[in-house]
């Protein structure tokens, strides 16, 4: 019996099924990504990072937003009262040139801070939080050279407290009010752990221990006050404000050595 020919033209292995198949994998390797995109977690969490968000006329506000306005004002409430002391207690002209940067910086800051609230109807406390307290009364009983180093490391702590979540604010916020109020906060706060460490009298060792210990709420906490809503409407640009120009004292060149 002669062997019968091969038949062409049919199954998948022929030339057209080759191509069809081809075809129909590229198509499933075309949708997959697009279905599993969709299906991903993160995709789903969306409504998770809007929660607590508002819409105001100067763009969406959230609550990290809202609790760094009220952070802002508590730096105020505790950090004047400590500046003048520096300017009346302190010994060296470097601790008190930077109480008087304190003071000027939380001037212009509570100033800011006031206006932004009034216009995104936000309440404000006004005292300053248990911690904020007991610093202040801790440089009131001290003297000398005891206040200028407490004073130098107790607000050198807070300042670093806050300098991450003024960073944090500034790269997120969607709204143009608290973006520049964040800008205003970092060249304040800046300036401030710069002319406390031109004091020669930060322990560096101790900050970064105290800085890693504080899990729990910073000296900058919020008062816990209820945050009003505030109505809708379009982003309205700002024109940022004038900041106050700061200058260094003159140990911030050439800090006084520490003595054994």
């Amino acid at each position: 019996m002669r062997p019968r020919p091969p038949v062409k033209g049919r199954g998948v292995f022929s030339g057209t099924g080759i191509i069809v198949s081809a075809l129909a994998a590229t198509l499933v390797a075309l949708l997959f990504p697009l279905w599993s995109y969709a299906h991903r977690p993160a995709a789903a969490s969306a409504d998770v990072l809007s929660a607590g968000t508002v819409a105001t006329p100067y763009g969406p506000l959230s609550a990290v937003d809202r609790d760094f306005v009220t952070k802002v004002r508590l730096a105020g409430l505790w950090e004047l009262p400590a500046g003048r002391q520096a300017q009346q207690k302190g010994t060296t002209r470097a601790v008190r040139t930077a109480g008087r940067h304190l003071v000027a910086g939380h001037v212009f800051l509570d100033g800011r801070v006031r206006d932004v609230a009034a216009r995104l109807g936000l309440g404000l406390p006004n005292e300053p939080t248990a911690q904020q307290k007991q610093w202040l009364a801790t440089l009131s009983a001290a003297r000398g050279g005891e206040f200028d180093r407490r004073f130098a490391n107790i607000a050198r702590l807070a300042h670093g407290r806050v300098f991450s979540l003024v960073a944090q604010v500034r790269a997120s916020t969607q709204n143009t009010l608290v973006r520049a109020l964040a800008d205003d906060a970092n060249t304040t706060v800046l300036d401030h752990i710069r002319v406390l460490e031109a004091t020669g009298l930060v322990d560096f060792a101790a900050l970064a221990g105290d800085l890693a210990a504080s899990a729990g709420p910073s000296a900058h906490s919020s008062s816990g006050t209820p945050v009003p809503t505030v109505g809708a409407g379009e982003v309205v640009p700002l024109t940022p404000p004038a900041s106050p120009a700061y200058s260094l004292p003159p140990a911030a060149s050439s800090p006084p050595p520490r003595t054994p």
